[in-house]
């Protein structure tokens, strides 16, 4: 699965990179995003935009918004046929854009903190869902999803799970509404090549949403 996952840059590259016009007045570098938060997504429409949603989808259908709270994460290999996620795989996905995320390993009895990255450095996306709620009083509420799929070799030895990290020639066919075929966009749901990815042990502070600053994602130990 993925809980927790950063996106520290100032925003100068995220604009380059996802060909974006413009940011959320509230964008601001993170250090340790986890669920129920509001998170970057950038969405396609008369053009790339980025927008803040809720991490947890809460289905159009939904009688209760508490449902997001266990929607943070789809399972590639189900996501076409979930009541909760069919109907975004057709018509809503997304970019979750990000520079890590977070994995918990077990050692010698304990669970170690791992961020992953890019070997290279630098950003990546997630493959997203998201979905627009209504409260019976008109209160309207936006939120997201994550995709997952089985770990990669870089991956295995930490967790038997990792987020869908799309290709960026991908992201247009991921974007494009007029793509509402599931077959489509299902072969762009894959393991990450394990090359592409290096993980480094960081420190507990991480294991609490709290903490949200540099020092979640300094390496420790090596």
């Amino acid at each position: 699965m993925c809980a927790r996952y950063t996106l520290t840059d100032t925003g100068e590259l995220l604009i380059r990179q996802f060909r974006l016009a413009q940011l959320p007045p509230d964008y601001r570098p993170r250090y340790n995003i986890a669920p129920t938060q509001a998170v970057t997504v950038v969405l396609n429409g008369q053009g790339r935009r980025a927008e803040m949603f809720c991490w947890g989808l809460i289905p159009y259908w939904a009688k209760d918004p508490s449902i997001g709270r266990k929607l943070i994460n789809a399972r590639a290999e189900t996501v076409a046929v979930k009541p909760a996620f069919r109907h975004s795989l057709r018509r809503r996905r997304c970019l979750v854009p990000a520079d890590g995320f977070y994995e918990w390993q077990a050692v010698n009895g304990r669970k170690q903190p791992m961020r992953i990255v890019l070997s290279r450095g630098g950003l990546f996306a997630f493959a997203g869902l998201w979905d627009r709620w209504q409260s019976p009083d008109g209160q309207e509420v936006y939120s997201c999803v994550i995709i997952t799929t089985d770990a990669n070799e870089t991956m295995r030895p930490i967790h038997d799970r990792m987020p869908v990290i799309l290709s960026p020639e991908d992201y247009d066919l991921w974007l494009d509404p007029d793509v509402q075929e599931p077959e489509a966009v299902l072969p762009l749901l894959r393991p990450a090549p394990e090359e592409l990815l290096r993980a480094y042990p960081v420190s507990t502070l991480v294991n609490s949403p709290r903490h949200d600053q540099p020092a979640c994602i300094e390496p420790v130990g090596e």
